[in-house]
């Protein structure tokens, strides 16, 4: 196995389109026009891994019949996805994504999830160690459960460094500014879905993202993404911070799923040896690519190249 990829509170995801979509009306679905597929950030990257030829290990908490339906759909994919997941009282949520394609607009309704007693995180901790040991490149991402403090990441991300793994973080503030006061991964990509906040400040325009993100490199990680304005990127390095614009028109009905294509493609940058801006610039590649149809299935590596030519990347310190 290559990666290690730690979803703490994964879902059962179902995907409708829907045009013309509007509240308090009834939405008949064609079959044709809604999907169920294992979810959970640390989930979809592993699942998009798999359709690179890439093998991981998925670990969390699940529980219940959904808990039972995600796994199932998992071993679905194929043999490149093993799971190791602590099995928990809790039923594991369900998320909806109702995706737009007339007017452009994707909502997104996530379940809070279940809680984990201190039990199943012990469990799950010595579960971690074990695993980190098997792997090059340990990904964590999503949200954290009920139960878990948010200082987990950095947990867990000591544990791994302790091994001499490469870490890749995709969470929201909360997360990485409790989690960052343990540990620092190598590589940082924020979830801005909920708040534009980063270190608990709301940032109002591009210098304070450029100092933001010249701020985590000195403070220890080598690669920082902030989202801004949905479609375009803060890339900060050893380096320098550049930004990352796209040369084609984003629908945005169709980022379902491009945030995980993201840090896929910078797994796979990762292990074909490249230098950090160029996993960036890969990773954002992915992402657009993505975003030239719907739903989460990820773009060919074909594609992804042919895309690293409609991205713009200019450096502004």
């Amino acid at each position: 196995m290559k990666v290690l990829a730690v979803c703490l509170n994964p879902a059962l995801d179902r995907e409708f389109v829907i045009d013309h979509f509007t509240l308090n009306k009834l939405s008949v679905v064609r079959n044709e026009n809604n999907h169920m597929s294992p979810g959970g950030k640390g989930v979809n990257v592993a699942v998009i891994l798999a359709k690179y030829g890439i093998s991981s290990v998925v670990s969390g908490f699940v529980g219940g019949y959904v808990g039972h339906m995600l796994i199932s759909e998992l071993r679905k994919i194929g043999p490149l996805i093993s799971t190791s997941f602590v099995n928990i009282r809790d039923d594991t949520r369900e998320n909806i994504a109702i995706e737009d394609t007339v007017n452009h607009t994707l909502t997104e309704i996530n379940s809070e999830g279940p809680f984990i007693n201190q039990d199943s995180i012990d469990i799950f901790l010595r579960r971690f160690e074990v695993l980190v040991q098997k792997v090059q490149i340990v990904v964590i991402s999503g949200s954290v459960p009920k139960g878990v403090d948010y200082s987990i990441y950095g947990e867990l991300t000591k544990i791994a460094k302790r091994y001499s793994k490469t870490v890749f973080w995709e969470a929201r503030d909360e997360v990485i500014n409790a989690s960052m006061k343990v540990a620092l991964p190598d590589v940082i990509k924020y979830d801005m879905r909920q708040s534009e906040n980063i270190l608990g400040k709301s940032l109002s325009n591009e210098e304070e993202y450029i100092s933001a993100a010249r701020d985590f490199i000195k403070n220890g990680a080598k690669l920082v993404i902030l989202s801004y304005k949905t479609i375009y990127n803060f890339v900060g390095t050893a380096d320098g911070v550049w930004k990352f614009s796209p040369k084609v028109e984003i629908d945005h009905s169709r980022l379902l799923g491009s945030g995980d294509t993201f840090v896929a493609g910078m797994i796979l940058a990762q292990l074909d040896g490249k230098c950090c801006l160029d996993m960036a610039r890969y990773g954002y590649a992915a992402a657009v690519a993505k975003t030239a149809y719907m739903g989460k299935e990820p773009p060919s590596r074909i594609q992804i190249g042919e895309y690293t030519n409609n991205i713009l990347s200019e450096r502004v310190d």
